[in-house]
């Protein structure tokens, strides 16, 4: 069993113990992720923006991994807001409208006020070609 630790060098993984992605036995285990942005400035404003660039986090985790979008079997969605279910839902359409993997979403209080919305996904290894 090999496990590969994936990271995105955001400074909390090393303060709090964890890794962006975790490869075992042919899966991938994307973490909580929310809008960190590359430059270090606060996140987009709106939660739509917000879990684009989270996507955007996870999709780079995953291709890392050796996996994509249309590996991803399980999503979870937490959001600050009930409102914002729409335009978050949008942003999980656009990339895994043809997957379709199995997902939730929870309305929930996260550890920064700036953030509406953390994803986290699950998916399978790109068969080798």
């Amino acid at each position: 069993m090999t496990r590969r630790l994936i990271s995105s060098a955001q400074p909390l993984e090393r303060k709090y113990g964890y890794s962006r992605a975790v490869v075992q036995d042919g899966h991938v285990y994307v973490s909580g992720t929310v809008a960190h942005m590359p430059d270090g400035s606060d996140p987009p404003a709106d939660a739509y923006a917000q879990a684009r660039r989270a996507f955007e986090i996870v999709l780079q985790a995953l291709a890392e991994a050796g996996s994509g979008p249309e590996h991803v079997v399980r999503t979870r969605m937490f959001i600050t807001r009930g409102e914002d279910l729409d335009a978050v839902g949008r942003a999980h359409g656009e990339i895994f409208g043809e997957s379709r993997p199995a997902t939730t979403a929870l309305i929930v209080q996260l550890p920064n006020p700036e953030w509406l919305v953390e994803i986290e996904a699950d998916a399978v290894l790109a068969p080798e070609t």
